[in-house]
């Protein structure tokens, strides 16, 4: 898959978690950051990044670095997603599920920060085992580069595609070589 260039897109970021971390040496704790970070432009393109640094501000901006470099594309149907998915990462397992127009969003914390980043306005989702940001995080981005529209099935299995808008039935020509 092609790379997105982030400095084409209007990117929002979102911290969604800063951890500290403390490691004991000689002379007492030593401090240092985590930030889990996640950008989008609200148009389908999403990305999580973290980055690690001694300072806060540092870390968030290596975190939205990161973030820059995975950022995916994600299909929409409507205002939701084209159809069920599930995914894990380590011990955290997320399920996305379309919702109907007006549900909104319902999604706990990091799950809901990847969610919204992208753009879609309404989803039902749950996350099973750990819900561990981090992870939690990972598994929804997974889930989300694995959504598919009917267009890109059908023309994966050389079939043409029959699309119902308002009653009125239209079948696009699907050409693969």
């Amino acid at each position: 898959m092609a790379r997105i260039d982030a400095s084409k897109l209007t990117l929002a970021e979102k911290v969604v978690q800063i951890n500290r971390v403390a490691k004991v040496v000689k002379g007492g704790r030593r401090f240092t950051f985590s930030a889990l970070v996640v950008v989008g432009d609200g148009q389908g393109h999403v990305g999580v990044g973290i980055g690690k640094a001694g300072e806060v501000p540092e870390s968030i901006r290596k975190g939205t670095e990161d973030a820059k470099k995975n950022l995916i594309r994600v299909p929409f149907l409507g205002t939701t997603i084209p159809h069920e998915v599930s995914a894990e990462h380590a011990a955290s397992r997320v399920m996305l599920k379309p919702a109907s127009q007006g549900t909104g969003v319902i999604a706990g914390g990091s799950i809901r920060a990847v969610i919204t980043a992208a753009g879609i306005h309404d989803i039902l989702s749950k996350v099973y085992g750990s819900s561990n940001a981090v992870n939690a995080t990972r598994a929804a981005i997974k889930a989300l580069s694995q959504l598919r529209t009917a267009e890109q099935i059908s023309a994966a299995r050389g079939k043409r595609v029959r699309i119902r808008v308002g009653g009125q039935e239209s079948a696009p020509e699907v050409h693969h070589g």
